[in-house]
């Protein structure tokens, strides 16, 4: 909870002299996103995009460490405010509450917020429902006179299946595996719907080479009990293993192991690479 996240909203602008929005020059190649605005004299200091991603969003009214969260997969965007040089700063409960408002005027739900003065670690998380679109929001401006914030956004959607069979052979080939970001539903091994089209091109690739056979092999991140880690990363691994022979494929072309978190290959100590330890591998044997 120690990042801050700040929420901008188009609708929240005012009417101001149009001096006011003189700003300082934004980083190369950022732009405010299209659903929303930034707060009058800021401008974006930095941005970043990923093409697909996961956040978690706090969904309840607390700043502790267990605190609720969901999280959401997506476009994931992430902007870096800072305010321009003789700008008059804005107190943070006056960035809250103006946004809050205007969520509520498109019908946004809340999920969660925490204003405390003295506590730097407020923030506010929200959604928006448009139609089959939704979109989730993440701020946090400290508290006193905010001279920085940060806005993240995640527009919801399942992830395009871009690995092919053939993809997976080459890498089994040349590298002798390859890891694989197969979904499964939190703290089990239930493999979500987004991910069967993956287990499908795992399913074609051993179709069209029949004499091949593989490991399949579950990893976790660091998060949690380490003997739990690893029984569920096996149960996971039997989980694709038992899919794969539901499309066919011969138990003895198949084995499976779980190595829960005794295996990482980034750093654990961040969220990116905690997700990249959370992988399914494909071995050839």
């Amino acid at each position: 909870m120690k990042s801050l996240f700040c929420f901008a909203f188009l609708a929240i602008l005012m009417s101001v002299p149009a001096s006011l929005f003189a700003q300082d020059e934004d980083a190369e190649d950022c732009k405010d996103h299209p659903l929303f605005n930034r707060m009058p004299n800021f401008h974006i200091s930095s941005c970043e995009f990923r093409e697909f991603d996961a956040f978690k969003f706090p969904v309840e009214n607390s700043t502790e460490d267990d605190v609720k969260t969901q999280t959401v997969e997506g476009k994931l965007y992430i902007y870096y405010y800072y305010v321009n040089d003789g700008a008059t700063e804005p107190s943070a409960l006056q960035v809250y509450r103006n946004y809050e408002n205007a969520l509520k005027k498109v019908n946004g739900t809340i999920m969660g917020k925490v204003y405390e003065p003295g506590n730097s670690y407020n923030f506010l998380s929200a959604k928006i429902v448009k139609g089959n679109a939704e979109t989730w929001i993440r701020l946090d401006a400290g508290e006193g006179a905010v001279n920085e914030y940060y806005l993240t956004i995640v527009e919801k959607e399942a992830m395009v299946q871009v690995i092919q069979a053939n993809d997976i052979l080459s890498a089994l080939n040349s590298d002798g595996y390859i890891a694989l970001d197969i979904l499964f539903e939190t703290g089990k091994s239930d493999i979500k719907p987004e991910s069967q089209e993956l287990v499908a091109e795992i399913s074609t690739m051993l179709n069209d080479n029949p004499s091949l056979k593989v490991s399949i092999e579950g990893h976790t991140d660091n998060v949690g009990d380490p003997a739990s880690n690893k029984k569920l990363s096996d149960a996971r691994a039997k989980a694709v293993v038992n899919a794969l022979m539901a499309k066919g494929i011969a138990k003895e072309r198949l084995s499976s192991v779980g190595w829960g978190q005794e295996k990482p290959v980034a750093d654990n100590r961040t969220e990116e690479g905690r997700a990249k330890n959370r992988r399914v591998e494909i071995v050839k044997k």
